[in-house]
């Protein structure tokens, strides 16, 4: 599953990267699904880095790999 998430969020990486950010795969919970993510660059500070995490991440990975259930933030 780490495999899955990881390709997903490469397919996420060039969109944050155009703002100026980036995002990190931390930990990936398969017996819960949660995936943890680290927000990098201008998202790292970026008021509506919440919003981009659960409205764009969340939902992309959610899309890509069955399994994610929430993405969260550390």
């Amino acid at each position: 599953m780490r495999e899955k998430v990881q390709e997903a969020l490469d397919k996420v990486r060039p969109a944050l990267q155009r703002d100026g950010g980036d995002v990190e795969l931390v930990e990936v919970d398969e017996a819960t699904g949660v995936v943890k993510v680290r927000l990098t660059g201008a998202c790292k500070g970026c008021p509506m880095s919440q919003m981009t995490l659960k409205n764009g991440i969340e939902r992309f990975l959610r899309g890509e790999v069955p399994e994610v259930s929430s993405v969260e933030a550390v």
